[in-house]
């Protein structure tokens, strides 16, 4: 078993913050989707079930690709299966951006599904190898705060860009950071391919049987699908819920997102540490159980001023990220050193399909009136607190690898 390579503390900050650029695009792309919702309803002449199944077929299909590259992810070093599986990521959102009907960005967004997903798991694979337990929980509160500065800058911009150029441009917007950031993390990755000789004589099928019959493994398995779904059921119809049944202009959608964005880049720094400090379950524990009550709440907001609606957003954004920090480092630790990247790879997959799931159950759950207003709203969001409720119990059964980082 090969040791992870020593960096710098400089050079380790380079890492992360080139792995949170490149999830800042990832996420983005998929993010910008769900504010987005009312002009693809209308445009398309599609129902909130569709336009939820236009956001799921991004995460299946990541979902898919997740588990599909549990079977390679390593036998590949770690730089050179980045580079290329983030090209492509930026080409399918450059065919998002180019689509022309509702056929044409589905197709487009399965193939962003395929590639994004698996950047996911293979930056959280990095960190987990290359970080040591002790310092996981600030590292993955950097790769954190690429889903703050999205919701800060990424999804203002890109409604902007949607209000005056067409729903197309932030797509081929992101298509275009896409290429600078490869450019960039070819020049600042490291190799990273140690894992090649340790792994050169188990084969792919065998590493998966191991990974999945760890019974560690599955408990962590079953966190990682809660962890997703509890928000998930919630997150895709905000922007419907907040223009229709609130009764917010399109033009002050942004500043949910601005807000949401500038108080999780600031509190996710702390929570960070806290993780560090107080324990991965501790703190987990402390935000899944917080986050019910904003979860519940945003989903039974009346008509009312955009300061309560940014108010009751901004608690939800808060206590949403500030769940994903522990819990991402305690699902990383979790995972046997020598099986991390099969381990990640399967993680993601749960965590795609997870997403989807819970976007076509809240689209399911929801409905419209006669007066085109949002109801049933808040039973998604029960179920939502229900699956954070749980993870809770899941999560104190998850046991946690606290050696040096391995390379898996």
């Amino acid at each position: 078993m090969s040791t992870t390579p020593s960096l710098s503390p400089r050079r380790e900050l380079w890492l992360l913050m080139t792995l949170a650029g490149i999830q800042f695009t990832n996420i983005l792309d998929f993010m910008i989707m769900m504010p987005l919702g009312p002009q693809f309803t209308q445009l398309f002449g599609i129902s909130d079930a569709q336009f939820g199944l236009l956001v799921s077929a991004y995460t299946l299909a990541g979902g898919l690709s997740g588990l599909m590259a549990s079977s390679y992810i390593d036998k590949f070093g770690r730089k050179r299966l980045m580079l290329v599986l983030y090209s492509l990521f930026g080409l399918s959102t450059l065919a998002c951006g180019l689509s022309e009907g509702y056929a044409q960005l589905m197709a487009a967004r399965v193939a962003a599904g395929i590639f994004g997903g698996v950047l996911s798991s293979l930056a959280q694979t990095i960190v987990a190898d290359v970080v040591p337990f002790e310092r996981r929980g600030r590292a993955m509160s950097v790769l954190m705060t690429s889903f703050s500065v999205s919701t800060v800058a990424g999804v203002p911009l890109g409604l902007f860009a949607a209000a005056h150029l067409g729903w197309h441009a932030p797509f081929i917007a992101i298509a275009a950071l896409c290429l600078v950031l490869t450019v960039f993390a070819a020049v600042t990755l490291p190799l990273l391919d140690g894992h090649l000789a340790a792994g050169a004589s188990v084969s792919a099928w065998s590493r998966i049987r191991q990974t999945l019959g760890n019974h560690n493994h599955q408990r962590a398995f079953v966190l990682s699908g809660l962890l997703m779904f509890a928000g998930f059921t919630v997150i895709p119809y905000i922007t419907i819920y907040m223009q229709t049944n609130v009764g917010l202009r399109p033009d002050q959608i942004p500043y949910i997102y601005l807000s949401g964005g500038i108080a999780t880049l600031l509190s996710a720094r702390w929570v960070g540490r806290w993780t560090d400090s107080k324990g991965k379950f501790e703190m987990f524990r402390i935000m899944a159980i917080a986050v019910m009550v904003p979860m519940v709440g945003i989903t039974l907001i009346p008509a009312a001023p955009l300061g309560v609606a940014i108010a009751v957003s901004t608690v939800f954004f808060i206590c949403m990220s500030g769940r994903m920090i522990p819990g991402m480092a305690l699902l990383a630790s979790a995972a046997d050193p020598a099986l991390r990247g099969t381990f990640m790879s399967l993680n993601s997959a749960v965590q795609s399909a997870a997403m989807g799931l819970a976007a076509i159950v809240g689209g399911l759950l929801i409905g419209r009136d006669a007066q085109g207003l949002v109801h049933n709203y808040w039973m998604a969001a029960l179920v939502g607190a229900l699956a954070s409720g749980l993870s809770v119990v899941v999560a104190s059964r998850v046991q946690m690898h606290r050696g040096p980082a391995q390379s898996a």
